[in-house]
This record gives C-alpha cells, sequence and structure tokens, in this order.
C-alpha cells in the first residue's frame, strides 16, 4: 500500500471526477494508496481545505503558509497558532524559502519560516518544508531553530545531494520525491535517490501538479504516487512493493499523528 506524503486535493479541477470528491479517492484507493497527506498553503485556503476531507479517514492534513505566499497574504502569527494546534493537523507547513521564484520578499520568507519551526516545536509537530534556490539559507534556519526536535522532510525534492545529506545528517529529516524524478531533465535527483537510503526517503504527488510519466502534462492525482514508487524502485534496484513497504513506515514515523 502506498502512501501519498504531500498533495493538494482542494487544487484539483474536479471536472475530470464528474465533479465528484469521492470519486478522486476511489482512483487512490484502487492504486492501492491508503493515506494522503493534504497540505495546508494559506491562512485564508485552510478552513475550506478542512471541511473538504474532514469526513474521510485516510486523509491528514497539514497547516502553514507557502513561502511564496507570504508577501500576498499576510497573516496572524495567532491565527496560524490556533489551526495549527487542531487535533486534526499532524504537521507544519508547507513552509520554506523560494528565492527562485520570489527573491525580493526574502526577509519575509525567512521571518515566516522561523515563526513556523517555532511553532512546530512547541507543538510537536514536524516540519513540511519548501525549498528552492536557498539552500544554505534553509539549512541554516532550521539548524539555528533547532529543528531536528520536531523533524521534518524536505519536499518534492530537486537540490543537490550535499544538501539532502546535510538534512538528514545534521537534522534528521526526510527527502521526499515527487514525479519530477521520472522527468528527462531530473539526472541529478535520480542520482539522489540512488545515494539517500531508502529510510530516508518519502514519495509524494504534490498533485495537481508535477504529473510523473506517462502521465505528464496532465493533471496529477494521488493515484499517480504509485508511477513515483516505480521509479524509485528501478533506480535503487529494489521492489516497488520494498518502496511502498519502506516510504510507508517512514511516512509514520515521521507524522506521528497521522495513525
Amino acid at each position: 500500500m502506498f502512501v501519498d506524503s504531500h498533495c493538494h486535493l482542494d487544487k484539483i479541477d474536479l471536472a475530470e471526477f464528474e465533479n465528484n470528491f469521492e470519486r478522486l479517492l476511489e482512483q487512490a484507493a484502487a492504486a492501492k494508496v491508503e493515506r494522503m497527506l493534504c497540505i495546508g498553503v494559506t491562512l485564508e485556503d485552510f478552513p475550506g481545505m478542512r471541511d473538504l476531507v474532514a469526513q474521510y479517514p485516510q486523509v491528514n492534513i497539514s497547516c502553514g503558509v507557502h513561502p511564496l505566499y507570504v508577501a500576498k497574504h499576510p497573516y496572524s502569527v495567532a491565527q496560524l497558532s490556533e489551526y495549527a494546534r487542531a487535533e486534526e493537523v499532524v504537521a507544519i507547513g508547507e513552509t520554506g524559502l523560494d528565492y527562485y521564484y520570489d527573491g525580493e520578499s526574502k526577509a519575509q520568507q525567512q521571518e515566516s519560516f522561523q515563526t513556523h519551526i517555532q511553532l512546530a516545536n512547541q507543538l510537536d509537530k514536524p516540519l513540511i518544508i519548501h525549498t528552492r534556490d536557498a539552500r544554505e539559507d534553509t539549512l541554516a534556519i532550521l539548524r539555528e531553530g533547532r529543528a531536528e526536535r520536531c523533524g521534518g522532510v524536505l519536499h518534492c525534492f530537486t537540490e543537490s545531494l550535499a544538501m539532502a545529506e546535510a538534512a538528514i545528517a545534521d537534522l534528521g529529516f526526510y527527502i521526499s520525491i515527487s514525479g519530477i524524478v521520472s522527468f528527462n531533465s531530473a539526472k541529478e535527483l535520480r542520482q539522489v535517490v540512488e545515494a539517500v537510503p531508502l529510510e530516508h526517503l518519502l514519495i509524494e504527488t504534490d498533485s495537481p501538479w508535477l504529473a510523473p510519466v506517462p502521465h505528464r502534462g496532465k493533471q496529477n492525482q494521488p493515484a499517480y504516487v504509485a508511477e513515483v514508487a516505480a521509479w524509485v524502485a528501478k533506480i535503487k534496484g529494489v521492489s516497488v512493493a520494498e518502496v511502498a513497504a519502506v516510504t510507508r513506515n517512514n511516512f509514520y514515523q515521521l507524522f506521528k499523528r497521522a495513525q
């Protein structure tokens, strides 16, 4: 059974599922996806996302403000804390730094990132990290914030092997692999997958984006996490069943409240 450790179910266009959210979940179940973690990106969207999935025990949720939304969607730390404290919230994020798409808001992103780390430690809930073109600052802020206390994952990883190894060695973090691993341009990422022990990997879709081959160009969905697992298995020379079992175990080790 597979776990999709990072998806945005509230962002998926349900038109191809006959505007029926349950059909989306049925397709995931048919692909042997037993659990999905639906990720918060703004506080404005959080209540709607929470309510959408509330009746489905196979879906967990996180709460956070994505670094690319920090400048455009100023938020109350008190409101973030209130939402994040809810029992159904199993993780904090996604948070982090993105200098690739928005280098002008570095200071705001860093402050928000630090706030999320502090909250994660207070609540003992793991962090979900987005990082793009900010390797040194991401690791430095995580170390300074003692993020090893709460743990976390670098999601949709596209950075260097050195960064992955530092996050694992210094912080005990996991590295999450998305459908990008199947892209022709992802040679460096495949090298990361080959080098990082399976015990430190998670798999995800980041639905509705980044659909893996052979679905590239289409809307992504949790069912396609099986394709990500197949690529990881091929790269590492192990069975898909082993990838599914180990990444599933890793998920529950990190997101303890998700069980």
